[in-house]
């Protein structure tokens, strides 16, 4: 199973692993978060990064970020050279939610998934009647309504 490591600028890595465990309250060894503070060095957010990561007690995991080119990511970038991890940026709920309900499937098709939910997530929601908004189309893998 892969673990899920998010990394973002702080409150927001804590609160995206509060709402997979308000989803998924079975789950909570599996999804891990460091919050960086402001004027926190770096190297020092980097070895907090590496001790959280070898409590996932696995070798490949999916590391979530917020903004590219910011702390979050550039640490994150250090952290997967070399192990068979994968890295995303820009993650949002949609994608964490999908991410966590596929996290038994191969890293490169747990990739995969992560973008599928990031982009359908975001849409601009009508407000008419449910009925006059458009429908999207879905993961023709997917045959339920899990995000």
């Amino acid at each position: 199973m892969n673990g899920i490591f998010i990394i973002a600028h702080a409150p927001l890595a804590s609160a995206f692993r509060q709402c997979v465990l308000h989803v998924f309250p079975d789950n909570p060894a599996g999804v891990v978060a460091l919050d960086v503070q402001p004027n926190m060095p770096p190297e020092e957010t980097l070895a907090q990064a590496r001790i959280i990561f070898d409590q996932l007690g696995t070798s490949h995991a999916l590391v979530l970020t917020d903004v590219f080119g910011a702390t979050p990511c550039n640490v994150a970038q250090r952290l997967v050279d070399g192990v068979n991890s994968k890295l995303l940026t820009g993650i949002n709920l949609p994608m964490l939610l999908r991410v966590v309900s596929y996290r038994n499937e191969p890293l490169d098709a747990l990739v995969a998934r992560a973008l599928t939910g990031a982009t359908q997530g975001v849409m601009q929601v009508a407000i008419t009647a449910p009925q006059n908004q458009a429908r999207r189309k879905h993961d023709p893998d997917q045959h339920d309504h899990q995000q």
